[in-house]
């Protein structure tokens, strides 16, 4: 594995051709969600609520297909 800083904003990381690519696309997607919330003036109770709604909404356009 090779880590660079490429510029003061950019890393670029190197992994053999071997490695699960599922557990990459997992990092990835963490590193993504990182990335996006790192500027976030958002509150954990605002989020939490956001995604409740989410869910709720989810399961109400989809529970037919599990009940």
């Amino acid at each position: 594995m090779i880590i660079e800083r490429i510029t003061d904003n950019s890393i670029t990381i190197s992994l053999s051709k071997d490695i699960d690519l599922f557990g990459i696309q997992r990092l990835i997607d963490y590193a993504r969600y990182l990335e996006a919330i790192s500027q976030s003036k958002a509150k954990q109770s605002e989020i939490d609520k956001l995604a409740d709604e989410v869910n709720e909404d989810w399961w109400e356009r989809n529970k037919s297909r599990f009940i």
